[in-house]
């Protein structure tokens, strides 16, 4: 994975689809130096006024949180750093990271309904929970149209083998956006 320091890696998918556990341990591997950025944090940081960003009305705000997190990562990938970022992020969000001048991959988790609302209710606290929103959330990482190619099955995977195939997946450049 040397080859991709100053690179941004954004892994996404659905909630409860291993995007977190996946960067924390890429995060974690030897070589060179990475940064895993949480992009849940950035909507966290949001304390009077937040809306929750599966709602229709959220839609400013996610857009203004998207950009953020992409300056973000852009400051740690200008400083040398492999960056992983793990959000719900969706393809109509990319241009964001697109217009950073860097080199950006986009991997998509994706594994079954089952999978997803069962690890997320497991969860508890105060992560999402609601399987009607979990379900719709995974419904719209089904079909992604021209960015098909960027999706990543997992279902069957455990996570060691969800880990491997993400970094088999960016040492091969396939899911570098053009």
């Amino acid at each position: 994975m040397d080859q991709l320091k100053g690179h941004i890696v954004i892994i996404s998918g659905s909630p409860g689809s291993g995007k977190t556990t996946t960067a924390q341990a890429i995060a974690h591997h030897p070589g060179i130096a990475k940064v895993h950025v949480h992009s849940d944090d950035f909507w966290g940081n949001i304390k009077t006024g937040h809306i929750p960003p599966w709602l229709p009305e959220a839609d400013a705000q996610n857009h203004m949180v998207n950009q953020i997190a992409a300056d973000v990562c852009a400051r740690y990938a200008e400083n040398g750093y492999l960056v992983l970022l793990d959000g719900v992020v969706r393809p109509s969000w990319l241009p964001a990271f697109e217009a950073l001048g860097l080199p950006v991959h986009y991997l998509v988790l994706r594994t079954s309904v089952e999978d997803v609302v069962t690890r997320c209710l497991a969860r508890g606290g105060d992560s999402l929970t609601d399987p009607a929103v979990v379900t719709d959330l995974h419904g719209q990482f089904a079909a992604l149209g021209a960015y098909e190619n960027h999706v990543l099955p997992t279902t069957g995977l455990d996570r060691k083998a969800t880990i491997n195939a993400v970094i088999a997946a960016l040492e091969s450049g396939a899911y570098r956006l053009s």
